[in-house]
């Protein structure tokens, strides 16, 4: 998760526990990695193979979207961190890009957070939970998500305690139930005959589509969260050789259980079946567990989502409270009440979550949001150029260099081909990010007591 910006995936509450103790206190490559993987892990892997199957058939290159998005995701991580080497400064893009380029972007970083970063997968998670919990027999929509969005806010609104205990409880809980489904897809049920699975020589064809680039951008958004062990640089005990240690590993495990995830889906379900669905796991598990007992893989998915949408609420409304500390028309949400709690941060990003239900249906919402923190990691990893040799802390070559690049050229094929295939959704977005242009220079001009 982009500290100010994104993406994500699942930025949970146990990071933030983890951030209060070790202010005081130094962790081991063991519970970084352990931290990456919590906050990496969350809703895009439940929900977006369905739509990449309405246009890649061959299971080779639905497998090989989900290792170029470790790949990126991995490659991110190691930026990140020789960015915070650099900066020496909580605030992750905020602070990257308003010191490399202008204060605006750094202000952009945070309106995108806002708006986009966590507040849309809030309602993503809210929407992908009425999906999964529909296998009881339910048609539940957006009034379910509503409910369940103002449920979280209510409760973190009186009770921090109770809030990070479930947090920390799910966090947990969420791992261990994915290793689970990938044991039963594996070695205990029969494969569904015929399946969505498809090894062929047509994949060949199928990288050099544009639904390739349009399915990648689904991927990187479950990646998201790779960017969090960045932050916590200070934190970690020889950093320079337990932080890449930690990442590489937390990365690694990350994508190889999304890959084999995905592939159980698959193995397990017709394409026909798959197709344009958000529930692929009620789907493929249905036919592992059958009707009656796939439930509780819906129970399960469902409770790992409110923990997502408790993740996000949580974490940035602090993020923003933060943020307007800085800046004058935000002022009103950095206040808070008898409990230290930000109520009218965590409300602000409560209404937002609820209005961009209305913006669109699920695909939609995953699209524009996927897009928006696409540009601003583009943006954000473009700082990397700026790094002296001599400044580097992890990798002392020339060949860091190579990394931005290798990213920067993905995420513009992605972004260029998301724009082409998916302009609607895509203009939509570049117009959050003009609004928030207006609004830093709106904002610029107000007198400090306005």
């Amino acid at each position: 998760m982009i500290i100010l910006v994104s993406s994500n995936q699942s930025f949970g509450i146990l990071f933030f526990d983890y951030f209060l103790f070790m202010a005081h206190h130094k962790i081991g490559w063991k519970t970084a990695a352990a931290l990456v993987i919590s906050n990496m892990i969350g809703t895009g892997v439940f929900t977006s193979l369905g739509y990449q199957i309405s246009d890649l058939k061959n299971t080779t290159s639905i497998l090989f979207l989900w290792i170029i998005g470790g790949f990126l995701a991995l490659i991110g991580a190691f930026i990140y961190s020789e960015l915070a080497s650099k900066f020496k400064q909580s605030g992750g893009d905020y602070i990257y890009l308003s010191r490399t380029y202008h204060p605006v972007f750094g202000y952009l970083s945070s309106w995108i957070s806002l708006f986009v970063g966590f507040s849309a997968p809030i309602s993503l998670a809210a929407l992908a939970m009425s999906k999964y919990l529909n296998s009881f027999g339910l048609n539940l929509g957006k009034e379910f998500a509503i409910a369940m969005i103002l449920i979280v806010a209510i409760f973190q609104s009186f009770s921090l305690n109770l809030s990070s205990k479930f947090q920390n409880i799910f966090t947990i809980l969420k791992v261990v139930f994915i290793l689970l489904l990938i044991g039963i897809g594996f070695y205990y049920a029969p494969t569904v005959s015929p399946n969505a699975v498809s090894f062929d020589s047509s994949f060949t064809k199928e990288l050099m589509l544009p639904a390739f680039a349009t399915s990648l951008v689904y991927v990187t958004f479950a990646y998201t969260g790779w960017n969090s062990a960045s932050y916590i640089i200070e934190e970690i005990n020889q950093p320079k050789k337990n932080l890449p240690k930690a990442l590489f590993i937390g990365v690694v495990f990350v994508t190889l259980s999304y890959v084999l995830l995905n592939f159980v889906f698959l193995k397990h379900a017709t394409a026909v079946s798959l197709v344009s669905k958000e529930d692929v796991a009620n789907i493929s598990f249905a036919n592992i567990l059958g009707p009656q007992h796939v439930k509780w893989v819906s129970c399960f998915i469902a409770l790992q989502l409110i923990a997502t949408i408790s993740g996000y609420l949580w974490i940035g409304s602090r993020l923003s409270q933060a943020t307007a500390r800085e800046n004058k028309l935000w002022g009103f949400m950095a206040k808070e009440n008898k409990h230290k709690i930000p109520v009218r941060a965590i409300w602000v990003h409560t209404t937002i979550s609820i209005l961009l239900i209305f913006s669109g249906d699920f695909e939609v919402i995953f699209t524009y949001t996927s897009f928006v923190l696409q540009i601003l990691a583009t943006l954000a990893i473009s700082t990397a150029f700026f790094i002296k040799k001599d400044e580097l802390t992890i990798i002392k070559s020339k060949f860091f260099y190579v990394l931005p690049t290798i990213f920067l050229a993905f995420s513009l094929y992605i972004c260029y081909f998301v724009l082409m295939q998916k302009p609607k959704e895509s203009l939509f977005g570049l117009g959050i990010i003009a609004l928030g242009i207006i609004i830093f220079f709106f904002d610029k001009h107000q007198k400090p007591n306005d």
